[in-house]
């Protein structure tokens, strides 16, 4: 089989095709044959730096679809022909978060990824796909879906009738907006381009801000809220804008910390968010539980991923640069 592999340092360059022996399925396990993957921030951090050395040679891409092509012993809530979608925390299968849940069985880093044509797994660590979609869109849900359906429905509690504010345009905050509309609240989307922003209008947006016009972005969206300020921010940005995502909450509100596109660290205003009330939760995607309550919602609202651009495996190098380069709506597909 060909699977794509980061080896001898990291970086997009580095990245190339490879051939490899198909695997078998052990006791507890299935084998996938995958059909597609998507991209996501954290696929393009761990190729271009991405940490340990000594994890390479890496078979990167933390989402992906595949169908069952082989059971193995044991094994109960799978057959062969399901079309699935493996979990990224393989190791998180309900509940809240534990530390040896998470980071030590995540794919795409330290465990290869769904970029191969052929892969092993724990048969509990992934679930069966929302039937409403294609391959490629159900690709997309793993990691960006799931971390937004985390950071609204479980931790925000998102309920109709809310304003949510979304930062940008990429996976979490396009699948942010189609949550936030199927469930009756208001968007306001910020974007520096205002091409994006009149395709984020088209899928229900109800407002929207350029932040290159209006730098001061969390006073327009008081501004548009009459000064009481949105329910819920969807954070991923990082360092440079999470003290404007403080700001642009009401009391009471509610920011959920997921991306680190401007950096890691910064001066918090701690007076602000205690005076506010607010709720700050860090988001890490999510359980298998999470996915498969989000997979009937989205079955329920035939809910479509956006997917912007396609590529195949062999053309994984360009895919990655596009996504480096950040001119991208909604998410960027691997067919495998």
């Amino acid at each position: 089989m060909r699977a794509l592999v980061l080896e001898g340092s990291f970086g997009i360059e580095n990245l190339k095709l490879k051939e490899r022996d198909v695997p078998k399925a052990g006791p507890g396990q299935v084998v996938l044959k995958m059909k597609a993957g998507s991209l996501n921030y954290r696929d393009l951090a761990t190729v271009t730096f991405g940490g340990n050395p000594n994890l390479l040679p890496l078979v990167p891409l933390s989402d992906g679809c595949g169908e069952v092509i082989e059971v193995g012993e044991g094994v109960r809530r799978l057959n062969k022909g399901d079309r699935v979608a493996p979990s990224f925390f393989q190791g998180w299968l309900a509940g809240g978060p534990v530390a040896q849940q998470l980071g030590p069985t995540a794919l795409g880093s330290p465990i290869d990824g769904c970029a191969q044509e052929y892969m092993v797994l724990s048969a509990e660590g992934m679930s069966k796909a929302p039937a409403n979609l294609s391959d490629e869109e159900v690709a997309c849900l793993p990691c960006a879906a799931l971390t937004a359906w985390r950071a609204l429905v479980v931790e925000g509690n998102l309920k109709a009738g809310d304003t949510v504010l979304v930062q940008g345009t990429g996976g979490v905050s396009v699948f942010a907006l189609q949550f936030a509309k199927a469930m009756g609240a208001r968007v306001i989307v910020t974007s520096s381009s205002d091409e994006k922003i009149e395709r984020a209008r088209k899928l229900g947006a109800d407002d929207a801000i350029n932040y290159r016009q209006t730098p001061d972005w969390e006073k327009e969206a008081r501004r548009l809220t009459g000064g009481r300020g949105v329910d819920h921010v969807v954070e991923v940005g990082g360092a440079d804008t999470f003290p404007r995502s403080i700001m642009a909450a009401r009391v009471g509100g509610h920011v959920a910390v997921i991306g680190i596109l401007t950096g890691l660290s910064k001066d918090v205003n701690v007076a602000a968010i205690f005076a506010q009330n607010l709720k700050i939760s860090g988001i890490t995607v999510g359980s298998r539980a999470h996915f498969e309550d989000m997979s009937r919602a989205i079955e329920q609202n035939d809910i479509h991923p956006v997917i912007d651009e396609r590529f195949p495996l062999a053309g994984a190098q360009e895919a990655f640069r596009l996504m480096q380069g950040a001119s991208h709506f909604g998410k960027i597909v691997l067919n495998i």
